[in-house]
């Protein structure tokens, strides 16, 4: 079985100085073919994705009921079974070129052009999303649907598949909301979103998803091992880079094809959506923050987009390191500096522009609150909407100004 080839993602992982090579869980290609030698079972992979398991097939009907042995293990059963219908799997599938096969080189050196005899419709890659409105609202991850070109097709855990439509891809978080084609009317499971403000480090939580593109529902179980972590991702090439702030770290075992999948807490509500997994180090994957999806589910609803208030500049938060550095009078802030590619630190005709704000300047504070490692400007800028009008407090040349700022939309 061949499969058109997506684009993979790297990410890098940068926390106090320690780098990380990270890529995106999401999709899965090729076909999985193997053996363990001197066992007594024998997994193989059909051209059809069909598991065939030989010499280790055992009747469903003589397994004996369990019983779990703590009331945790209780909890993650239930957890299980309850949120497990609401669970889909996306497949992206795409009309490509079909060549003739012939020898493409000549002895001579010169490539020979393939006559292309129409195109067949192939499978990209699978990931992970789960239902979010009884109407059939889906979450799932940006780099899940990626391709604005391909078709889109989600199966329930039942095996039910339906069309679905991209809705939405966030421009800043790597979500997108799809909607099921519900030509039937079907009434869909759905889960809660949680409160992924109130979490904890060291929180049991739970991970549901398509592993490796083959095994639905796939389920694991961890803990949540950081919060607000800063992740950079970035294409092979490098020509796409995206930055995720405040999203969770868990050591919850995550593989691909799960991303886009729910992570949940023991009250069986989404507290965060896989999306990046550490390939240089093993139990240490990261969920976008579920309070981020709420918000995106609410402007697709309002609006049917997602949107972000925009300043227009290219900055640094202040740090001790950068303090000296570039000897500033604050120690907190937003610098305001040139792009190292020689992009400009206030982007013209942008919201930054007309509130006069130059480069060099120190965003001090934004609506009185003060910006800071704790509490950085881009995500103070989320608590307001495009069109808001702000005051910032800002340091000029050694003198603290107040500017307002009417901010624009991205």
């Amino acid at each position: 079985m061949s499969l058109y080839e997506m684009p993979e993602f790297n990410f890098n992982f940068k926390k106090r100085g320690l780098f990380f090579t990270v890529i995106t869980i999401s999709v899965v290609l090729g076909f999985i073919a193997g053996g363990i030698s001197g066992t007594l079972v024998y997994l193989s992979m059909k051209p059809n994705s069909t598991l065939v398991i030989d010499n280790f097939v055992k009747d469903s009907s003589e397994t004996e009921n369990y019983t779990p042995q703590t009331s945790q293990e209780q909890s993650v059963i239930e957890v299980v079974k309850n949120s497990s219908p609401a669970v889909v799997s996306v497949i992206a599938t795409k009309e490509v070129p079909v060549y003739e096969q012939y020898l493409e080189f000549t002895p001579f050196g010169t490539d020979l052009k393939r006559k292309q005899n129409g195109t067949e419709k192939q499978e990209l890659g699978q990931g992970t999303g789960f239902i979010v409105s009884e109407e059939g609202l889906v979450l799932t991850n940006k780099h899940v649907v990626v391709d604005e070109k391909a078709d889109y097709t989600v199966f329930t855990n039942t095996g039910k598949k339906y069309e679905a439509k991209v809705l939405a891809r966030d421009p800043v978080q790597d979500l997108a909301v799809l909607e099921i084609v519900n030509k039937d009317g079907a009434v869909f499971p759905v889960l809660k979103l949680g409160d992924s403000d109130g979490l904890e480090t060291g929180q049991t939580v739970v991970a549901i998803g398509n592993a490796l593109g083959e095994f639905r529902n796939t389920v694991s179980v961890g803990v949540i091992s950081g919060l607000s972590r800063r992740i950079t991702a970035s294409d092979s090439s490098g020509s796409f880079v995206e930055t995720l702030d405040n999203v969770i770290q868990t050591d919850t075992a995550i593989n691909k094809g799960n991303s886009g999948g729910p992570l949940l807490n023991l009250k069986g509500e989404v507290i965060g959506i896989n999306t990046a997994v550490v390939t240089s180090a093993q139990s240490i994957g990261f969920a976008v923050p579920s309070n981020k999806a709420k918000r995106a589910i609410s402007q697709v609803l309002e609006t049917g987009k997602i949107v972000y208030p925009f300043i227009g500049i290219r900055y640094v938060l202040i740090n001790e390191s950068i303090k000296e550095e570039e000897s500033l009078d604050s120690d907190h802030g937003a610098l305001i500096i040139s792009g190292s590619d020689g992009e400009p630190a206030v982007e013209p005709g942008s919201a930054a522009a007309k509130a006069g704000l130059k480069k060099d300047d120190i965003i001090l504070e934004l609506e009185k609150k003060r910006i800071d490692l704790e509490n950085p400007l881009s995500e103070a800028v989320l608590n307001y909407n495009p069109g808001d009008k702000v005051e910032m407090k800002i340091l000029r040349n050694g003198q603290e100004m107040i500017l307002e700022l009417t901010l624009g939309e991205r």
